[in-house]
């Protein structure tokens, strides 16, 4: 029978060189180098105020070196990194063994705002330094995550006002019962009714504390009342396909040459469309004449292309439709399974009524002024310059006489046992301004061989990124609560994929 070496893996003093156990070409030696050697980190130096007296601090390099590490390793939690720089090797060897407590860690990260922007910034012009930034293509995109706030704790101020009454009047009338039923002016609850009354009136103080806290509604890009959170009141509502979470849309712009990420934003709305021009406004240090930014259709709109345009800069914006007019998208609806919960609003009953008769189905004589219907039936004039959507439109009504004993009521009115008659609206042809011939364009020049060839690239540059922070990271959820803590945190992720390209495509030494 062969005999093998007893292979022992039990816990052991051992000598160790920390420097070599951060082998080169790895993401590890990469960064232990960029911070050592590469990045001035001196805008730290302000967070600390022991020059003379006070307890030493632990260098920002070496805390920032365990957070970006931990963060490629998919540990988010500062107990987790803690635990690390005690057990594991290659922590260890980042922290030269000096075990910072996870408060620590918790109060840097939490504290980064401005300073990891610099750091951001510092290692992009490493990497423009070394030739991995293309300056041809740039594709914007987001990604929208769950926040560290509670889903069930949103609402208007309207809605809090009605909790916290309802929450009162539930433990007023608690009390009011348990005096009746014991016939004594003062009585002691028992401890569960106790419980009970204390969480009753702790959550309406919350709520009334809340509402004094924040007097005004939270507004939306538009002026429209969004519902505010009462943990994370600048994180949002916001539709995914996987349903409606509590969070954050992490923005980020990515080169196509190496996919380095150029810019990265963290903003508390689902509305894509308000995010598109701060992200270019950050970007536009890195475009020249012939750069070109792309960007799905969420990003599509009229105020988006002006923008654009009064910059000067060139992009390719899908619309809506963009996929209805590619032959290459034919089958994608043999992809889809069922419809979705975010988009379908109708039940099964309603989608059984048969189609009601559309405006293109009457017959308009624009130079006559007449109407008719599919029953053969005038309609009579019921506005000449009403304003229906901004647009002026030409309004036809039918007489009561006709609608009611019409056979074809089913097919005309959304309600035909309470409507009496049919109302149908025309629009008057308006003059295309600056926006529409800008949409027009972009349509044109998005459906063209070129157009397709490029936003194609689109997929390519800005797809895997994502695909590596969310599932390479474990990028799942953000686990601080503000915009600008949640905004410093993602800019770290996006730092970690910057550091990866560096090592595996830049001269590190």
């Amino acid at each position: 029978m062969a005999r093998y070496k007893h292979i022992d893996t039990s816990p052991r003093f051992l000598a160790l060189d920390l420097q070599r156990q951060l082998l080169p070409g790895t993401f590890e030696h990469a960064l232990n180098h960029l911070l050592d050697h590469e990045l001035d980190l001196s805008h730290f130096d302000s967070r600390y105020c022991n020059d003379e007296t006070g307890a030493t601090a632990y260098p920002p390099a070496m805390l920032l070196k365990i957070v970006l590490f931990a963060y490629s390793r998919g540990l988010v939690s500062s107990r987790t990194i803690a635990q690390a720089c005690v057990e594991q090797i290659t922590f260890i060897a980042l922290s030269g063994d000096s075990q910072p407590h996870f408060t620590t860690i918790a109060h840097f990260i939490s504290t980064l705002d401005e300073d990891i922007a610099k750091v951001f910034g510092a290692v992009l012009a490493i990497c423009d330094r070394q030739g991995l930034i293309g300056r041809e293509m740039f594709a914007i995109d987001g990604v929208k995550l769950p926040s560290n706030a509670a889903k069930s704790r949103s609402g208007t101020r309207a809605d809090f006002e009605h909790q916290a009454t309802k929450l009162e009047a539930a433990a007023q009338s608690m009390l009011a019962r348990h005096r009746t039923e014991d016939q004594r002016p003062e009585t002691s609850l028992d401890a569960k009714a106790a419980q009970r009354l204390h969480r009753l009136t702790r959550d309406a103080a919350e709520l009334r504390s809340w509402l004094a806290k924040y007097p005004n509604d939270r507004l939306g890009a538009r002026g429209a009342i969004v519902k505010s959170n009462r943990t994370d009141n600048e994180s949002a509502k916001m539709a995914t396909d996987k349903g409606v979470i509590q969070g954050y849309t992490g923005v980020a712009a990515v080169d196509d040459k190496h996919q380095i990420i150029l810019t990265a934003q963290a903003h508390g709305t689902g509305s894509e469309q308000a995010l598109l021009m701060p992200v270019v406004v950050e970007l536009k240090p890195y475009l020249n004449a012939t750069a070109l930014i792309t960007a799905d259709a969420g990003y599509h709109s009229k105020d988006n292309l002006l923008a654009l345009d009064k910059l000067n800069i060139t992009a390719l914006i899908a619309d809506n439709q963009m996929r209805q007019r590619d032959e290459r998208f034919e089958t994608q609806a043999r992809h889809t399974t069922k419809p979705s919960p975010l988009h379908n609003k109708t039940t099964g009953a309603e989608t059984q009524k048969p189609p009601r008769f559309q405006p293109s189905d009457f017959t308009y004589d624009a130079d006559a002024g007449t109407c008719v219907c599919p029953a053969g039936k005038h309609l009579y004039r019921h506005g000449s310059h009403c304003q229906l959507n901004g647009t002026e439109a030409i309004r036809f009504q039918g007489a009561k006489r006709d609608c009611r004993p019409c056979t074809l009521r089913a097919q005309c009115l959304r309600s035909p046992t309470q409507t009496t008659a049919r109302q149908v609206a025309f629009f008057k042809p308006k003059t295309p301004s600056r926006a529409d011939h800008l949409a027009a364009d972009m349509r044109r020049r998005i459906d063209s061989e070129q157009g397709r060839a490029a936003y194609g690239r689109r997929f390519a540059t800005v797809e895997p990124v994502f695909g590596n922070l969310r599932h390479n990271k474990r990028l799942n959820r953000f686990t601080l609560r503000g915009r600008t803590k949640v905004n410093a945190q993602w800019q770290l992720f996006c730092l970690v994929h910057n550091i990866e390209k560096l090592a595996n495509f830049g001269a590190i030494a």
